[in-house]
Formats: C-alpha cells, structure tokens, sequence
C-alpha cells in the first residue's frame, strides 16, 4: 500500500496551494477530489477573479484616489 506524508482533500485553489506548499516544503503528496481538477468552483469563478485585474497589473496594488 503507498502511503503518502499530506493527504490534501479537494483539488480547488485552496487544496491545489496547500498540495504546492506541501511539496515544495518536501512532503509525498496525494491529492482526493470528486471533480477534475480544471472542474473545480475555483475554475469557474474565473471570472469572478479576472473581473477583479485590470489590464497591464503587474501583482502589486496601487491604492486608487478619486
């Protein structure tokens, strides 16, 4: 039987960050979900996220004044 350091539960961005941080950090990782990962809620609240950015952000917040 494979046995694994982090068993991460749901492939949604949370899970997939936790599985990254977990592996970068040196765990055997497996990862249990009932939805592929592109599937997931995460996936289709894109757009909900990209309404977020605008064109040209560079990852850094720029207070905005009126």
């Amino acid at each position: 039987m494979r046995e694994y350091d982090v068993i991460v539960v749901g492939a949604g961005g949370a899970g997939l960050r936790a599985a990254i941080a977990a592996q970068e950090n040196g765990a055997d990782v497996a990862m249990v979900t009932k939805l592929h990962p592109v599937r997931s809620h995460t996936g289709a609240a894109e757009g909900g996220i990209n309404a977020a950015l605008r064109e040209g952000t560079t990852g850094t917040t720029t207070p905005t004044t009126r």
